[in-house]
């Protein structure tokens, strides 16, 4: 195999590998030498069928087997002496593929980006802060209230007295359309919490007021996006009966309470509430420090970056960010979108960080073990109810989707190996302080 550079500009490579046909016929001669004793064909003995016989048969399967490897052997005995490492999966092209016959030299065309050696960075230059917020016994009191209301009862009010917003009208309705009652537009004894805004707009507030024994017709109008599009747009009326009016009673702050969210007593959730609210706060003073630990890599560290990465980087940021704008589009049949300078910055930044991070963990020996990356599959199971086996499955078969699971996992634990070696200052903050730290990260 003759191997030639053909271009070598900042991280583009190309060469041109030729593997004489001499070398090829030798090459399958040999495999039906080889393979000559198992044969069996009919005319012939085991082992008996002629040479010229084999190559007539199964010479082409075994010539295009013959070129693959020897392409393939090639490529990764070039990338082993060079060093390279392709961005992207190497472009191979056969040379005069459609004029090309038995006899010929076999001609590849091979080109790809190179990732680039990625500098050293000096860890311990970086500065950090670990952000601290203990939970204070308003943030937990105020937990508790919202606990006493979420375990809220509804008692009747006095006879005659009008439904308020927050109260609970419970009613009998039937829907119609046109005149006509349309299917699942009725319902009877239903508790409606007025101002829950579980009905379609508007229907809730035209029940304030009324009061036990009422016969109420509600007009409303279907959002243009509702779900059922027989029914999206269309103004509809339903008859109501209140059958009673309640007003709710929250529950008070007590043991009892305390039961019913699974704690011993008052003072075993009111810890419960302190250590979830701890582990709130040190989730987002995380995403403070890595946001600094990554803002500071990407100024410190530069090197050139594979246009091939970026390019697909940004073409998958203006993607994302199109669909979140246009939530009504579920599928992939829209026009061409192109990025913007602002998407190709962001998606230098993501390119440039993710090669360093990938550097930095493979120089740690970071990995992700067995155990982490099942709690990974068990935590995206848990967004298919009903479906966790075919899921497993689904994974288990997907290298994508393994590694789409696997990445953020490695990216946290270099984040931590980083921030190891650099230099923490703890600080103890207010929750509001916390806040707005977090409300700035949105801003940048």
């Amino acid at each position: 195999m003759q191997v030639k550079e053909t271009r070598n500009e900042g991280l583009k490579r190309g060469y041109q590998f030729t593997l004489p046909a001499a070398d090829l016929a030798a090459t399958v001669d040999a495999k039906l030498k080889e393979a000559q004793p198992e044969v069996e064909m009919k005319g012939f003995r085991k082992g008996k069928v002629p040479m010229a016989m084999l190559k007539k048969n199964f010479g082409p399967r075994i010539l295009g087997d013959a070129m693959q490897e020897a392409i393939d052997g090639a490529l990764k005995k070039h990338l082993d002496e060079s060093g390279d490492r392709p961005a992207t999966q190497p472009k191979v092209e056969m040379q005069n593929g459609e004029t090309w016959k038995e006899g010929d030299d076999v001609v590849v065309n091979v080109s790809y980006e190179a990732l680039p050696p990625i500098p050293e960075v000096d860890l311990s230059s970086l500065t950090l802060e670990k952000l601290t917020v203990p939970a204070e016994d308003a943030a937990i009191n105020e937990a508790l209230q919202n606990l006493a209301k979420s375990a809220q009862s509804f008692e009747d009010r006095e006879a005659g007295s009008a439904a308020e917003k927050g109260d609970q009208a419970v009613i009998d309705f039937k829907g119609f359309v046109d005149g006509e009652a349309f299917e699942g537009g009725a319902g009877e004894d239903y508790p409606l919490v007025l101002g829950s805004n579980s009905f379609i707009p508007g229907f809730e507030d035209q029940l304030v007021g009324a009061k036990a024994g009422d016969a109420v017709t509600v007009t409303v109008t279907f959002p243009t996006e509702y779900g059922a599009p027989h029914l999206a747009g269309k103004e509809a009326t339903f008859e109501c009966t209140v059958k009673a009016v309640k007003a709710p009673k929250e529950a008070t702050i007590d043991d009892e309470l305390a039961k019913k969210f699974g704690a011993e007593d008052l003072d075993a959730l009111k810890k419960q509430i302190a250590g979830r609210l701890e582990q709130e706060y040190a989730g987002a003073a995380r995403a403070i420090l890595k946001r600094s630990l990554l803002d500071q890599l990407d100024e410190k560290v530069k090197f050139d970056l594979p246009e091939s990465l970026v390019e697909a980087e940004a073409q998958q940021i203006a993607h994302q960010l199109w669909h979140e704008e246009n939530p009504e589009v579920h599928d992939h049949n829209h026009g061409s979108i192109e990025p913007t300078d602002e998407h190709k910055k962001l998606a230098e930044r993501r390119v440039r960080l993710g090669l360093l991070l990938a550097e930095i963990g493979q120089k740690a020996e970071v990995t992700v073990t067995d155990q982490e990356m099942t709690q990974a599959v068990l935590r995206a199971a848990r967004q298919y109810p009903g479906q966790e086996r075919a899921f497993f499955e689904f994974v288990q078969q997907n290298q994508a989707v393994q590694q789409q699971l696997r990445a953020p996992i490695f990216e946290d634990k270099v984040v931590d190996h980083i921030a190891e070696q650099a230099k923490v200052e703890e600080k103890t903050v207010t929750k509001e302080e916390l806040e707005k730290a977090v409300e700035a990260l949105d801003e940048l």
